[in-house]
């Protein structure tokens, strides 16, 4: 037998995408010519046959015409026989599947770039373990699919095993064979798909930030659908987070859609500020194929009009697009806010919806954190002093005579222009000339900030009362956390923001910026306008020095002058339900079954 695939974008084999912009845009995959297969090669995982890929009698055949598509390359790619044998290895690796005790109501796949705490880098890896694990208490069966980085932390993966079973994917014109990785995170059961393209596209040091990150992150996009399809999976929701798999979603509609597939696309947005913006020749690589120039309704990019925009594409072409707080989805309507894509968001009527993030307080949970040495709760705060003092000592801060009494004011951060890393410096100074104490954690891989914060480490090196510690460290984190009597949170702006909600769940106040999800989840202790409960920080509204010192200066007096009327605010926001069953949970089972049963999502969420 002939162990070849030809691959061609045929005059007509699919129909246009059924949405807004269909009639500008038309999208052709390369497909695969008729190759005879015998019949046990036709069994996939879950026994599923890929009856729209294979023709009765085993023979894989394109299908049948339907429309026009502009002529692409032909491509002939030579497959080892190892990717016949996969097909009934995969009968095998369909064992490996997370055992299920009761029918779930509905199948959801996470697709991401990051996941805590095996690939973290931002709050989005927090969410994706969040959302998934909250998904799954709640009867769901959820998976997740994430690349497998060089960088992985693999100590944080139970059962980690390579499948028997391989598969290809396309990409630049030629099929690339990828292995996958299986283990479970956190009790959420894990796929970690290892490209064998020559590139080495994640056998890098660094998650982001690498010159050929677009090129990364679309193959890593097509090569999880291929996956699923592969492999019998048939979820019911694929839930798409950030640019890095934008372009799923029209992927998915022009040709998986087709191919057996029926899921429907949920899409959320993290930052608005990272598009995905490149050339229509590096969008191309991944098989679609354009029949027109670009269309401002489409892929084009609202500002570059000679780039695509594939965060601009994903929100167009999944069912319901959410962001991470209610505030910054209304932000993001402005030109000021909006990153060049308000008047796309606009468009979206009644399938763009802000969804406050949760956290996990199972993971979060000073009186069960494994990272701490100490555990304490808001019924007895004794060990949250005994944390800070050890934490003061871990990193040679003064603890003696009055030093003893400072307040430990706390950061832990990216250092990138949207935490508004110049309002943090100028807060490490104030805060000492207070007469506080001062600890940042964070780390930046943009070179200017860094060399900034790198001289100001080194600056304050020795010093009894501010320590800047560069690194990520979870452990250190945690501790942070737990030792820490204020957070601050200065962004410029903020989608969500989670480090107030663990710092609040930490029993340390939080000092923010009034922004997207700061100004959800934080409200000043002397706003009279709002309920008493419900205060249980310092905001400023004003992105300036002055307005910053304004809610430091604030946050010491009562910390000094009012140490009673201090522990009960401790108290009162370590008891603030921040997780995700709080509402978020309930408000995204709503959209996914919404979407699901009526085929459209619901108008309004409350």
């Amino acid at each position: 037998m002939d162990h070849t695939k030809r691959f061609r974008n045929a005059g007509a084999e699919e129909s246009p995408v059924q949405v807004a912009s269909a009639t500008r845009l038309e999208m052709a995959m390369p497909q695969r010519t008729q190759e005879t297969l015998s019949g046990d090669q036709l069994l996939m995982g879950n026994n599923v046959l890929l009856s729209s890929r294979f023709a009765p009698g085993g023979r894989l055949t394109a299908p049948a015409p339907r429309g026009r598509i502009a002529p692409a390359p032909t491509y002939t790619v030579a497959v080892p026989e190892k990717q016949l044998e996969n097909l009934v290895a995969d009968l095998v690796g369909s064992l490996e599947l997370q055992p299920v005790v009761k029918r779930p109501r509905y199948h959801v796949v996470h697709l991401a770039s990051e996941m805590a705490p095996v690939a973290k880098v931002g709050g989005l890896g927090d969410v994706v373990t969040g959302l998934g694990r909250s998904l799954q208490k709640k009867g769901h069966r959820v998976e997740v699919i994430i690349p497998k980085y060089k960088t992985l932390d693999l100590s944080s993966v139970k059962n980690f095993k390579k499948l028997n079973k391989q598969f290809y994917s396309y990409f630049e014109g030629a099929m690339h064979k990828n292995v996958v990785w299986t283990g479970v995170v956190e009790g959420l059961w894990v796929y970690f798909i290892d490209p064998q393209h020559p590139a080495e596209l994640f056998e890098r040091d660094s998650v982001y930030c690498q010159p050929d990150d677009f090129k990364r992150f679309t193959y890593f996009a097509r090569a999880s659908l291929e996956f699923m399809l592969q492999f019998g999976k048939r979820p019911n929701i694929i839930h798409c987070h950030d640019w890095p798999v934008a372009i799923v979603a029209p992927l998915y509609k022009s040709h998986y859609a087709g191919l057996g597939l029926n899921a429907k696309l949920a899409f959320t947005c993290h930052n608005f500020e990272p598009q995905g913006k490149e050339s229509m020749e590096a969008l191309e690589s991944c098989g679609i194929q354009f029949k027109a120039p670009l269309h401002k309704d489409d892929f084009q990019d609202n500002i570059a009009a000679d780039q695509i925009n594939v965060l601009k594409s994903g929100l167009l072409h999944s069912d319901f697009v959410t962001t991470v707080s209610p505030t910054y989805a209304k932000e993001v309507l402005t030109p000021e806010k909006g990153e060049g894509l308000h008047t796309t968001l606009r468009s979206l009527t009644n399938k763009f919806h802000g969804v406050v993030n949760g956290i996990d307080d199972k993971v979060w949970n000073p009186a069960t954190d494994p990272h701490l040495e100490y555990h304490y709760s808001s019924d007895n705060l004794k060990n949250k002093a005994v944390i800070k003092n050890n934490l003061r000592r871990r990193l040679g801060l003064s603890m003696e005579g009055d030093d003893a009494n400072r307040p430990l004011f706390a950061c832990v951060s990216r250092l990138v222009p949207q935490k508004g890393v110049h309002l943090l410096k100028a807060a490490i100074f104030h805060v000492l000339s207070l007469g506080g104490q001062f600890i940042l954690q964070g780390t930046s891989q943009c070179p200017v900030i860094k060399k900034e914060f790198d001289e100001l480490a080194i600056q304050f090196e020795n010093h009894p009362h501010v320590r800047l510690v560069l690194r990520y460290e979870e452990n250190l984190t945690h501790n942070i956390f737990g030792g820490a009597d204020l957070f601050v949170i200065p962004s410029i702006f903020e989608p969500c923001g989670l480090t107030q909600m663990y710092a609040m769940r930490y029993g340390a106040i939080p000092v923010v910026r009034k922004t997207g999800g700061l100004a959800d989840s934080v409200f000043d202790v002397d706003n009279d306008n709002v309920l008493e409960e419900k205060r249980n920080g310092f905001t400023f509204t004003e992105p300036t020095e002055e307005a910053l010192a304004g809610a430091l200066d604030r946050a010491y007096g009562y910390f000094k002058e009012q140490p009673q009327w201090w522990t009960d605010l401790k108290k009162k926001v370590m008891c603030i339900d921040l997780s995700w069953d709080a509402a978020p949970i309930d408000q995204y089972i709503k959209l996914y079954e919404h979407t699901v049963e009526e085929g459209h999502p619901p108008a309004s969420l409350s």
